[in-house]
């Protein structure tokens, strides 16, 4: 039930009682709300309207936008707390020094080796020791055959290079 504030609560109960418990005002605004309220409701209907929803990923792995892909790589990698435990940990200039010497010396081995199965005299096969590795090659008329076998743990791995044969 609606009910409007009067001031005088001894008058508004007589004019209650005088038109038959509901004052004039109320009952004229009861009257307006029945009228306005359906027509507010229903009156001013708008047509619905609706489209398909098509999923956009945001990974571009998935084919979303090629460009969130810098983002993404970047919060991954801040998330990321893994650390690898076979990276190398020490930084010392004696390390760094040793791993390149290293490098070197096995950068001019595999060129002794290149040289010896590819040059200008090719050897037809040789067997060539060092740091605990035994590396033989045997030349056929297709292929040539990498043999490396590891001399502490008896690993051996084959690699096989075909030869290009200059036909003119």
């Amino acid at each position: 039930m609606f009910h409007l504030p009067i001031a005088n609560r001894s008058l508004g109960k007589a004019r209650q009682l005088s038109n038959g418990g509901l004052s004039m005002q109320s009952k004229m605004l009861r009257a307006a709300l029945a009228v306005a309220l359906p027509v507010m409701c229903f009156g001013v209907s708008v047509p619905a309207s609706a489209q398909d929803i098509v999923y956009t990923p945001v990974n571009p792995s998935f084919g979303g936008n090629p460009f969130n892909s810098a983002h993404l790589l970047g919060v991954a990698n801040a998330q990321n707390d893994f650390k690898d435990p076979k990276a190398a940990t020490s930084g010392s200039q004696a390390d760094i020094f040793s791993r390149q010497l290293q490098s070197r010396l096995l950068s001019a081995l595999s060129s002794q080796i290149v040289d010896a199965i590819f040059g200008e005299n090719p050897q037809q096969n040789g067997t060539i020791q060092f740091g605990g590795q035994t590396i033989a090659f045997v030349r056929g008329l297709e292929e040539v055959t990498l043999t490396i076998t590891d001399d502490g743990t008896g690993e051996v791995t084959t690699i096989v290079i075909p030869t290009f044969i200059d036909v003119n």
